[in-house]
């Protein structure tokens, strides 16, 4: 049994013989099939999610390590390792998935663990072809190549050399002549390796696109959905929502980023340097050390309930998060767990903006909920599809809104208007990265700058606030898009952002009636994990689908009141 009361960096790690590893995968398939009582089937089915978990938390303490630092050259090996060995193992977990399905003890299982389990299967079975293993290896190393390059990055400014991360606080500055400078410098970073960039995701998109046609497909795009595991929605219900979007929200986030354009003296529409300023004074910044965030993170979770304070003192004993941003650090921040161990980790690189506190509230809203279902059998049930687990970590943002003179101080009442506004104006720009990204793989046979045009286009109609005549060339030819990991390494994932951003904005509504009610309701939601499709989870804790367009009207509504009358007396 593994020590669960083990640090992160205590926790060992050994790359498994790939080949052992197939016979043990072998092995499991073979005592599922051969399984004369369901006693037996049960047995192969817990030994087979025994070894997952074991395999699986190998590799993602190799993941983090290399994240942590890209320049290890051990880990960098086993990451390497990972994306080779995965391919090849999915082809045997295909085998599993297919003798789960046409087991006789089908029944029983389903009355034990659930029918979602086989619902799920049977999607991760229209994923895979033998055709396609060489290509997901290939796509694995193409993505490690784009993470291992913005982590690279060396950014000169004022002097001094920067990572991305360490960009960010320049790039908010409140003086106008230093702020933009930031942006034209990190632009500038991007142009310089445009070449590489458009070659990554050039590839990507065809070897993508073989794949769909490899399974049957006209293109990408149905694998894409598969394999992001969707199970209760498809394209057309993401295209309505696209529609409500553009309805009902465009013209609120618009409105919302005139009253800002106005708010700091800078000309509408604005450019991408001043759509960063929130206030003229400057954005809202955390207050303390990054020791103190964390500091008022315990306090946070502390109070909020009996189990985020069990759930967020385990994660500060036992060393789960790192967040400092260090040179040859990975980019981003995420979530992950050790199921091994039982454990959620937190990756982030704080930089000392409103984005620190963020991570403590949104990183940890995963964590939170995993945490909650940390037990559940199969161990792939403690989360939800993508667009669910969204919903536990934007959600515990606006939770902590009480909480905001701890991080904040005297910027409390600048974030509260920051952290509404940016939900409101996020929303169209995440739908706008799923919408590229449907008509990337519908045409494959762009070239990049069509892809750039097909972005600069989108622009006009989900961010029509933003000005593409300015004086940074990547922003102002249409190819920011290429800072946004999730279109090279997660395609479709994005609109999950959007879907659970506007679930939050329930949440948040809530909140503001009834405190206790929203937590409970968070919680009923939290508390299923895994355990139904989105739509039914939120139906069982009481809560509207945002598919549903009356749903996205009315929380823009009460999002658009809140703002119009927020008391900004004092503020500049």
């Amino acid at each position: 049994m593994p020590d669960n009361t083990l640090k992160f960096h205590d926790m060992p790690y050994e790359r498994p013989d790939l080949e052992g590893l197939k016979d043990l995968y072998r092995d499991h398939i073979r005592r599922l099939r051969e399984a004369k009582t369901y006693e037996e089937a049960r047995a192969a089915f817990l030994s087979a999610e025994e070894e997952e978990r074991r395999a699986g938390t190998q590799s993602t303490i190799a993941n983090i390590r290399h994240d942590i630092d890209t320049r290890d050259a051990f880990y960098d090996g086993e990451v390497a390792f990972w994306d080779g060995a995965w391919p090849e193992l999915a082809e045997l977990g295909q085998q599993w998935n297919l003798a789960l399905l046409e087991s006789p003890f089908r029944p029983q299982f389903e009355a034990e663990f659930g029918r979602l389990m086989f619902l799920n299967t049977e999607i991760a079975l229209r994923t895979f072809s033998p055709k396609n293993v060489p290509l997901m290896k290939r796509e694995n190393e193409l993505t490690t190549e784009y993470s291992k390059l913005l982590a690279s990055a060396q950014i000169e400014f004022e002097g001094k050399t920067y990572t991305h991360s360490q960009m960010t606080p320049f790039k908010t500055d409140p003086d106008d002549a230093r702020r933009l400078a930031a942006w034209k410098a990190q632009g500038q970073w991007f142009k310089d390796h445009q070449a590489d960039l458009d070659r990554i995701y050039d590839e990507l998109v065809h070897l993508r696109d073989q794949m769909g046609k490899n399974l049957g497909y006209e293109n990408y795009i149905p694998l894409g959905y598969d394999r992001m595991g969707r199970n209760c929605y498809d394209k057309a219900d993401v295209e309505r929502f696209r529609e409500a979007v553009q309805k009902y929200l465009v013209p609120v986030a618009d409105a919302v980023c005139r009253r800002q354009a106005r708010r700091i003296g800078r000309p509408y529409p604005l450019s991408y340097a001043d759509e960063a300023l929130s206030f003229r004074s400057g954005n809202p910044r955390p207050q303390g050390t990054a020791e103190d965030i964390l500091a008022a993170g315990r306090k946070f979770y502390s109070e909020l309930s009996p189990e985020t304070k069990e759930f967020f003192d385990t994660m500060l004993d036992r060393e789960l998060m790192d967040v400092l941003s260090t040179e040859g650090k990975s980019g981003g921040g995420y979530c992950t767990d050790l199921g091994e161990y039982k454990v959620p980790f937190i990756f982030a690189n704080f930089n000392g903006t409103e984005g620190d506190v963020t991570v403590v509230t949104h990183e940890a809203g995963h964590a939170f909920a995993y945490w909650m279902n940390r037990d559940r059998v199969p161990a792939s049930l403690a989360w939800p599809s993508m667009e669910g687990c969204e919903v536990h970590s934007m959600s515990m943002e606006f939770m902590a809104w009480p909480w905001a003179e701890d991080f904040f101080g005297e910027d409390a009442r600048k974030f509260r208007y920051a952290h509404l506004a940016e939900a409101v104006t996020f929303i169209p720009y995440g739908t706008m990265v799923d919408h590229f990204q449907h008509e990337v793989y519908e045409h494959p046979e762009m070239t990049p700058r069509q892809r750039h045009e097909t972005w600069k286009r989108l622009i006009g109609l989900y961010q029509p606030w933003l000005s593409l005549d300015g004086d940074i060339p990547f922003y102002a030819e249409g190819e920011g898009w290429q800072r946004q990991s999730h279109i090279y390494e997660s395609p479709f994932y994005y609109i999950d952002y959007c879907l659970a951003q506007t679930v939050s904005l329930e949440f948040w509504a809530l909140l503001q009636e009834d405190r206790k009610a929203a937590w409970e309701r968070y919680m009923a939601y939290t508390r299923q994990g895994g355990g139904d499709v989105f739509t039914k989870l939120l139906q069982n804790a009481g809560l509207e689908s945002p598919f549903d367009g009356a749903t996205l009207r009315g929380v823009c509504e009460k999002a658009a009141r809140f703002l119009e009358d927020y008391d900004l007396t004092g503020i500049r």
